[in-house]
């Protein structure tokens, strides 16, 4: 049986698919204009995660209840994997459009985020919640990665 979604809740989804559309579509361009090849290889691998959280709003949408199972597995990978190479980067000497690239991009993560905060309470189905919760978490995770990368290149300094 197809899922059947209220009215707000189809809202609420459209609204997290555009985000979506918003996050893959920065990560490539800025992925594209980055100088540092580290940041160039963090902004593809988020896109990508992006495109999945895209794909996985558009099955909710299409009345699907994706699993969580295989998405998070891959979520860890990519987030472990482009953590790593980020402690070896020198302090202070950092390119300052890849700092403006990456202060608007850990603005829309943290918005995004936001977003799905308040989408999660309104569904009621408890898949749906557990879903768009692990989406919400990748999105953090990316922020994360985003702090990591500018505090290691000195373009964020905790006060």
């Amino acid at each position: 049986m197809p899922l059947q979604l209220s009215q707000k809740e189809k809202s609420l989804l459209m609204d997290q698919k555009t985000h979506e559309e918003t996050c893959v579509d920065k990560y490539t361009k800025y992925a594209n204009q980055a100088q540092d090849p580290q940041l160039k290889q963090l902004f593809n691998s988020y896109s990508a995660k992006e495109q999945e959280h895209l794909n996985t709003i558009n099955q909710i949408l299409g009345g699907q209840v994706p699993s969580v199972g295989g998405q998070q597995n891959q979520g860890q990978q990519s987030a472990g994997g482009t953590q790593a190479p980020m402690t070896s980067a020198v302090q202070g000497n950092y390119n300052q459009e890849d700092a403006k690239l990456c202060k608007d991009l850990l603005m829309t993560e943290k918005y995004v985020s936001g977003a799905y905060n308040t989408a999660i309470f309104e569904f009621r189905d408890t898949n749906i919640r557990q879903v768009l919760n692990h989406i919400q978490k990748e999105e953090q995770q990316h922020g994360e990665g985003i702090f990591q990368y500018m505090q290691s290149q000195g373009m964020y300094q905790v006060q």
